[in-house]
C-alpha cells in the first residue's frame, strides 16, 4: 500500500517522521503498515500510533482535536488559513529540539525536506549560508568547524524546506 501524498512534506519517511510499523492506528484501528512517531499536540496524550491515512484525511486531527505542527509561525507569516490548516492538522511534523517552525516562502508554506546532509550545508553559498550563519550567530571560522562536526539530528540542527513555488531553498535551524 503507497503512503497518501503530502504536499508539504514530501518524504515523511526519509525525514523520519513515519516508519514503517505493524501497530494499529488508534484512529482507524487499521494495521497498515506505517506509523507516525513524531509529536502530536492534543489535549488528550496520544502516546500511541497515528497512521498517516488518518492524518492526511484529517481523521485523527477531527478525531483528537490534535495538531502535528505549532500554527504560531505560520499564522505570523500571514498565510492563508486554508493552508494553516492542511500544515498543522494534515501534514506529519517532524523532530525538533524546541518548538518546530514551519517556513514560508511565496506567501505559502515551504516543503519540509528534514535535515540536510554535511555534504549539502557545505555546498551552500550567499544569502542561504548568510541566513544559516546569522541564525546560529556563526563567524565564517565558526561555521567551518561547525561542518566538521554536523550530523543531522543533532544540535544545532538545521532544517531544510524548499519554496513550492520558487523552488528557493530555506533553512531553520534550532539548538537543544
Amino acid at each position: 500500500m503507497s503512503l497518501p501524498q503530502f504536499r508539504y512534506h514530501p518524504d515523511p519517511i526519509a525525514t523520519g517522521s513515519i516508519e514503517s510499523s505493524d501497530a494499529t492506528c488508534i484512529c482507524c484501528e487499521k494495521e497498515r503498515g506505517y506509523i507516525y512517531v513524531c509529536n502530536t499536540y492534543s489535549e488528550e496524550d496520544i502516546e500511541e500510533a497515528l497512521c498517516p491515512w488518518c492524518i492526511a484525511d484529517g481523521s485523527a486531527a477531527e478525531k483528537y482535536d490534535a495538531q502535528f505542527v505549532d500554527d504560531a509561525p505560520l499564522v505570523e507569516e500571514g498565510v492563508e488559513e486554508e493552508i494553516i490548516e492542511e500544515v498543522t492538522r494534515r501534514t506529519p511534523g517532524f523532530f525538533s529540539w524546541q518548538q518546530e517552525v514551519w517556513l514560508c516562502c511565496c506567501d505559502d508554506a515551504c516543503e519540509f525536506h528534514g535535515d540536510p546532509s554535511r555534504e549539502h550545508l557545505a555546498k551552500l553559498e550567499g544569502s542561504a549560508l548568510k541566513e544559516v550563519m546569522e541564525q546560529l550567530s556563526f563567524s565564517e571560522e565558526e561555521w567551518a568547524e561547525f561542518l566538521e562536526n554536523y550530523e543531522p539530528g543533532e544540535s544545532p540542527a538545521i532544517y531544510h524546506f524548499v519554496c513550492r513555488h520558487c523552488r528557493k531553498s530555506k533553512y531553520g535551524v534550532d539548538c537543544d
